[in-house]
């Protein structure tokens, strides 16, 4: 068998409001994969790149997934970055779709075979409403536990809307969200899991004092709550609170999560199967958090692609918390488009089932894909009310 064409895909979803950079993989024997890259907002960039590698990969044989990958990332001198691990991920899972469909195997049975039946799953609401009652919150939050969510992530609050929806201010953030979190804790009791996520925005100190807000154990989780390039950062934030951190979403290989892992900063790794490297890497990354005691905590907020991969690395993997999924009763996103992928895993209530069909048990309609072509789109470029510029 060998590879005959690469085909990148820059397809608007309309129910995600998004661009999805989607990847085929086909051969000469008719089968075929699909891949996905998370490097949204940055798809043309993507496409560059899996273009590059497609002059020296067709004609390779799709089973020699590993060597593909060293050869991908080693190969042009300037290793790895975003972009190109977003490229090289998206053709990874494609691969492990070609071979578990020519093998007659779902995807996990190449990675050492299923270890759960079904993906355990978290779901994400916002805070709404202002101090002190926080009503459609807390009727929010209870409407998941009521669904029988296992845990629960709050996304920061926002800033005083009189200024417009381009305007954070982190200190007026932390303090509302620092309040609901409090307000929801006391509602629903020690039982529930409960984390908070920061996308970033903040600093060392504006973390810290965040989390001093509120008593020791309201959160079992902190994401993100600063940049990841300086690990020496998280150390010191590390020092100031005794709230697990969850951390990794950003990072493009293993050897982003190497100071974490090592030096104990984050406490669930965040891999984004469709940005780490793909399936190669996130199980790498698996193992040596595993070593650890760290269990993983996957990044999926695109589509069905990245979630079926992220199941399979999930269902393969012994340390194993909880999966993102943006399809929660508190969300609006709506279900993935089922004309646009015929074939897809379905959740069944707050978790995904372990597919048993060959591959990824995801397929597209190539048709339409081709005819859904990008549309300009960028995220919120933030501001402070001084001008200056925020994380977003």
């Amino acid at each position: 068998m060998k590879i005959t064409a690469i085909k990148p895909y820059i397809v608007f979803v309309e129910s995600r409001g998004r661009n999805q950079m989607l990847v085929k993989v086909e051969t000469d024997e008719g089968i075929y994969g699909w891949g996905e890259s998370g490097l949204s907002v940055r798809e043309f960039a993507v496409e560059g790149a899996v273009k590059h590698y497609t002059d020296f990969l067709i004609g390779r044989d799709p089973f020699q997934i590993g060597r593909h990958w060293q050869e991908m990332y080693r190969s042009q001198y300037f290793e790895g970055g975003r972009v190109l691990t977003a490229a090289i991920s998206a053709i990874d899972i494609a691969l492990y779709d070609i071979k578990g469909k020519a093998l007659g195997v779902p995807v996990y049975e190449l990675l050492g075979g299923k270890q759960r039946d079904s993906i355990p799953c978290f779901a994400t609401v916002s805070i709404t409403g202002g101090s002190p009652h926080f009503d459609d919150f807390l009727a929010n939050v209870q409407l998941l536990i009521d669904k029988g969510w296992p845990c629960i992530r709050v996304g920061m609050a926002a800033t005083n809307p009189d200024y417009g929806p381009d305007i954070f201010e982190p200190r007026e953030s932390i303090a509302i969200t620092a309040e609901a979190m409090n307000a929801v804790r006391a509602a629903v009791g020690l039982g529930p899991v409960l984390g908070v996520e920061f996308h970033h925005r903040l600093s060392v100190a504006e973390a810290a004092s965040f989390c001093q807000r509120m008593p020791s154990g309201t959160l079992d989780f902190l994401e993100e709550p600063i940049r990841d390039e300086t690990p020496e950062a998280y150390e010191v934030l590390r020092k100031m609170t005794d709230v697990p951190f969850a951390i990794g979403e950003e990072f493009a290989s293993k050897w982003q999560f190497l100071p974490y892992i090592e030096r104990g900063i984050t406490n669930f790794a965040r891999i984004d199967v469709c940005n780490v490297g793909g399936i190669t890497e996130s199980m790498k990354v698996a193992g040596w958090a595993e070593a650890h005691y760290i269990d993983l905590m996957p990044h999926n907020p695109l589509g069905p692609i990245c979630a079926a991969a992220t199941v399979h690395v999930g269902a393969a993997a012994a340390n194993f918390a909880w999966m993102e999924v943006r399809l929660s009763p508190t969300e609006k996103l709506g279900a993935y488009e089922h004309e646009l992928f015929p074939v897809q895993i379905v959740a069944d209530g707050s978790s995904l089932p372990v597919p048993s069909t060959p591959g990824l048990g995801v397929d597209v309609n190539e048709e339409l894909a081709a005819s859904l072509t990008y549309r300009p789109s960028e995220p919120p470029h933030l501001r402070r009310r001084d001008g200056s510029v925020q994380n977003w």
